[in-house]
């Protein structure tokens, strides 16, 4: 396994070598790679769905872009001579001003140029020498500006659903994970299992644990089942009946997942949502509906 190398480099590592902006161009001149521009030039997209977002998310993401730059690039559409919209990208948006940035890496967009940056970016994809987070960005960019379903882009691609989905997830990790992926100091399976743990910071300390320890990749699956597994001694959960209102939400969450929503509760009122599959396949259907939900 490579050895841990120096972080903080940023947007850069992940592009430094990275020729798919060049191809794109070489698609269109009209079709941009990254570039720096002025945050105050960016206007808000007025058809932006989310309005509530996450302060304390928001300021966690505004620390590690001070800490290790923005890893991927918001797009935006000129509509005047330095004038820019918002595409998608807002809460790396909103964490760049929280973190006092200038400026702010982005892809530039034109409106009429939609079906040449997804043909463009399709066949960028099929490039052999792409690491696990410049493929996961592409598909992305093509989902975000393109309205794609992961269902459309498996086809656009040629790949399972599934495989998507597990390269999608990976820009959910911590920067610095991200990052390492870049830099081969962790594998796609590394990263894959580090995947399944819910917590940035435990995700983190896991992640070097792996480094340190050099460990395998079925050591990290094996250390992160473990995790998983664990419970606090003070939460025992027992078949307790539930509220009455729980009855209409669970008949509302088995109809979204399509699953058998279960619900337990512990003697102090606190308890978990339960969504059973039955296959891999199955799994990677529930979790792409909160990956939707998430994006």
């Amino acid at each position: 396994m490579a050895k841990k190398n120096a972080l903080g480099r940023g947007l850069g590592a992940l592009i430094e070598s990275n020729e798919s902006d060049r191809e794109i161009q070489n698609n269109s001149e009209r079709l941009s790679g990254v570039a720096e521009i002025d945050i105050d030039t960016i206007q808000a997209n007025p058809y932006q769905p989310r309005t509530i977002f996450d302060e304390e998310s928001l300021n966690e993401l505004a620390s590690s872009i001070r800490e290790i730059g923005i890893i991927q690039p918001i797009t935006v559409r000129e509509i005047a001579k330095g004038q820019y919209q918002l595409i998608s990208g807002e809460r790396r948006l909103r964490a760049s001003k929280i973190a006092s940035l200038k400026k702010i890496p982005a892809y530039i967009r034109h409106a009429e140029d939609q079906n040449m940056l997804e043909m463009a970016l399709v066949e960028n994809i099929q490039r052999e020498d792409l690491d696990a987070i410049e493929i996961a960005i592409s598909y992305q960019r093509l989902i975000d500006e393109c309205s794609l379903t992961q269902e459309l882009l498996s086809q656009r691609v040629g790949k399972k659903r599934a495989t998507i989905s597990n390269y999608l997830r990976l820009l959910k990790l911590p920067a610095e994970i991200q990052l390492g992926i870049k830099d081969q100091v962790v594998s796609m399976g590394h990263a894959r299992s580090l995947i399944n743990i819910g917590d940035p910071k435990t995700q983190l300390r896991v992640y070097n644990q792996i480094i340190d320890k050099e460990l395998s990749v079925r050591k990290a699956e094996e250390l992160v089942r473990k995790l998983n597994e664990e419970k606090p001694a003070d939460e025992k959960y027992e078949p307790t009946p539930p509220p009455r209102d729980y009855e209409a939400l669970k008949t509302h969450l088995k109809s979204f997942f399509s699953a058998n929503i279960d619900f337990k509760r512990s003697n102090n009122g606190s308890g978990k949502i339960v969504i059973p599959f039955s296959t891999d396949e199955d799994l990677e259907r529930i979790i792409a509906i909160f990956d939707k939900l998430n994006t």
